[in-house]
């Protein structure tokens, strides 16, 4: 698709769509754009399509957190720790992606949707005994007056954000797609405030990635800057949108719809490179 008006309004649209489903179930939507933006276009290099993702995703994320910091549904305590602990590797990922092949690279992007949503099919199959009440307990009420009463292992959440760091930054999908994930169905988080939490390390982790692409140069004007701002223009706006939506749907509901996303543009993506 090349550069013109036309090309910014469509994405802009794509955008507004992303940031919307994003926030709403709290992965930033890089899943999404990442995938869209490797059959956009099939002939740019993993580190511009990364570099493109990332930075919508900065947007969208902080748009989103301070949406979701006003519903009062982020645990501000654990996003802390869990988004410094991304730090390294969030800009070790943007600075390797550069080695790697689109085939590869489109390969593993699927892998890693298909097991994340195979780990959230799972996760819902699971009752809130059956995690561990190891770890700092945490009781939030938000903005609705609804409690949450969880504990948080943050030294294990910790070690999984720093992997997620680097393979979400790697992969350009922000970290959301998995930190949700793994903050459900590994460390029981409420599924609202794990969405919620996850956002607000979203924004941490995409922020660094897109200022390491930027020191890189990756982020080029001609190859990139313009289709970001794009984008970003549509997010900001979408995630406003599915911060407020969030309120009317089920935790339940949500991970269902991030699972059936993810296991779709995984199947998306394995046709692709078949």
């Amino acid at each position: 698709m090349t550069w013109g008006w036309q090309a910014a309004v469509v994405l802009a649209a794509i955008g507004l769509g992303v940031g919307a489903f994003g926030t709403l179930v709290g992965a930033g939507g890089g899943f999404i754009l990442t995938p869209i933006l490797l059959l956009l276009y099939p002939h740019d290099s993993p580190k511009t399509i990364t570099a493109i993702s990332l930075a919508a995703v900065f947007c969208n994320a902080a748009s989103g957190s301070v949406a979701y910091a006003r519903q009062r549904r982020i645990d501000l305590r654990s996003g802390l720790v869990f988004g410094v602990a991304t730090l390294p590797g969030s800009v070790a990922g943007a600075l390797a992606v550069e080695h790697v092949g689109r085939r590869v690279f489109d390969a593993a992007t699927a892998a890693i949707l298909a097991g994340g949503a195979g780990w959230l099919f799972a996760a819902r199959r699971r009752t809130t005994g059956e995690h561990d009440r190891g770890g700092s307990p945490r009781r939030l009420t938000d903005a609705f007056g609804t409690t949450y009463a969880y504990h948080v292992p943050l030294l294990r959440g910790a070690a999984m954000s720093a992997v997620v760091g680097f393979v979400s930054t790697f992969l350009g999908i922000g970290g959301g797609i998995l930190h949700v994930p793994l903050l459900v169905g590994a460390l029981g988080f409420p599924t609202h405030v794990a969405t919620a939490t996850s956002h607000f390390v979203l924004a941490i982790m995409a922020g660094s990635a897109t200022l390491t692409h930027l020191a890189t140069g990756s982020l080029s004007a001609e190859q990139g800057l313009r289709r970001a701002a794009a984008l970003s223009a549509g997010v900001v706006v979408g995630a406003q949108a599915g911060a407020h939506a969030s309120t009317r749907i089920s935790g339940r509901a949500i991970e269902l719809l991030l699972a059936i996303a993810m296991t779709a543009l995984a199947a998306r993506l394995v046709y692709a490179v078949a």
